[in-house]
């Protein structure tokens, strides 16, 4: 199971729209999970239109639409992994340890907020993953997203960290 992983989208104050490369992932992937931030309808409309499945929560810049059409926090399970969404997980000083106390169900947790890419493990086997922005990079050298692999044998596999080169949309 092919899983894209995205974040704090803030369509269209960030970007005009989602990048050529990132939507290029779209129809390979069987599962699209955003970690909240979309800000506009919009994006949410387009990745369920154009997606097989998509897992989404809502982030702090999200209005009463979004709201309505999100929860703060997801779960799923993908391939007999535990999935967790959220979009804030609050500083990374003692993230593993807070979070792996806050979801002890889980075997991944995806968040966003910080723009930053994330990808640890904290010592109970949580499995924590931010991909960062594909729209604002804010502090970070690159605009970026994620996608990995789930299998029944391995568990979660391959999980890349893509670059979007500046002027890719």
């Amino acid at each position: 199971m092919r899983l894209l992983l995205l974040s704090d989208t803030h369509l269209p104050k960030r970007a005009s729209r989602l990048p050529a490369p990132l939507l290029a992932e779209l129809p390979l992937a069987d599962v699209v999970i955003h970690a909240g931030d979309w800000v506009d309808t919009a994006t949410l409309d387009l990745l369920e239109a154009r997606s097989r499945r998509v897992i989404g929560v809502y982030g702090n810049n999200d209005g009463p639409d979004l709201r309505a059409r999100l929860p703060e926090i997801a779960r799923a399970e993908l391939g007999g992994l535990c999935f967790g969404v959220v979009h804030e997980t609050g500083g990374a000083h003692h993230r593993e340890q807070r979070c792996a106390e806050r979801f002890p169900d889980l075997d991944v947790l995806v968040f966003g907020h910080s723009h930053i890419p994330w990808d640890s493990t904290a010592p109970t086997g949580l499995r924590l993953l931010n991909p960062g922005s594909p729209t604002d990079r804010r502090r970070q050298p690159y605009r970026t997203y994620m996608t990995a692999t789930v299998t029944g044998e391995s568990g979660l596999t391959g999980v890349t960290l893509h670059r979007l080169p500046p002027g890719t949309g």
